[in-house]
């Protein structure tokens, strides 16, 4: 393994502990990571960050299914729609300007962190 590879997989650590003990998305880690540190253009961050959240999401799921911490109703058809609009937003990501997409996801962590900051 390169430098660059165990970066890569520090990162990967660090978007699954966040994901799993806050349960955040790992792409609030993944695609600043990838873009900011590796040079990586915005669309390919964002696939590659979706990319890893099924592994993840499905182990943390579990451990948290595990302690009853699952509404498993809700969750289904949280799957079920989430799919659909989950290829409809990629494939609106695609179709987006590189900048416009950045400045979304920007203002999407901006707010995010703006709403989770302590009161």
């Amino acid at each position: 393994m390169v430098l660059g590879d165990l970066l890569m997989a520090a990162v990967g650590f660090v978007a699954g502990a966040a994901g799993g003990a806050l349960g955040i998305g790992g792409g609030i880690v993944l695609v600043p990571a990838l873009t900011i540190a590796f040079g990586v253009p915005q669309t390919i961050a964002q696939g590659t960050s979706l990319a890893t959240i099924v592994p993840t999401s499905v182990s943390g799921a579990i451990a948290q299914d595990r302690e009853g911490n699952v509404i498993r109703r809700a969750a289904a058809w949280m799957a079920v729609v989430g799919v659909l609009a989950a290829v409809a937003g990629a494939l609106l990501a695609l179709a987006l300007p590189t900048e416009l997409l950045q400045r979304l996801f920007g203002g999407f962590l901006v707010v995010s962190a703006w709403r989770l900051w302590p009161r």
